[in-house]
């Protein structure tokens, strides 16, 4: 069922889409092993706040307040990449993989992985794992 839904999706219509990940249910033995991997609620929500507060400052005098609000001209003029970050997501774009819209989801989603890691920009991990997000199945190497 789920294929054929994903089927009816258009391209235009998926490609609004900033994140997309296919999900299997967790095995009893993974659930148990990630009870200790994973963070409480409360520090995710911190990293969150600080996050925001790094974009706030980032965006001050502009109309935009989120990562997600920018523009892709604007955030690909302003706010440009270093060509080593954006290499992988470059190919992934030549190669057909991306549509200048989905080429900037994937520099939103960059920025917003680098935000919450505490990192000034995007290096070619955090564009390499916004790239993963959009485009699951390493179908971008």
């Amino acid at each position: 069922m789920r294929r054929r839904y994903l089927a009816r999706l258009s391209g235009p219509l998926l490609d609004r889409i900033d994140i997309q990940i296919a999900l299997t249910s967790p095995s009893r033995a993974e659930l148990r092993a990630d009870r200790d991997l994973a963070g409480s609620s409360a520090a995710a929500a911190q990293r969150v706040r600080q996050a925001r507060c790094v974009m706030e400052r980032r965006f001050a005098g502009t109309p935009w307040r989120r990562n997600a609000e920018v523009p892709g001209p604007s955030l690909r003029r302003r706010w440009p990449l270093r060509s080593e970050a954006t290499r992988l997501a470059d190919r992934a774009f030549e190669r057909g993989l991306l549509t200048t819209r989905g080429l900037d989801r994937v520099f939103r989603v960059a920025w917003t992985i680098a935000d919450l890691n505490g990192q000034e920009r995007p290096g070619p991990e955090e564009v390499g794992l916004a790239l993963d997000l959009r485009l699951p199945g390493g179908r971008h190497e």
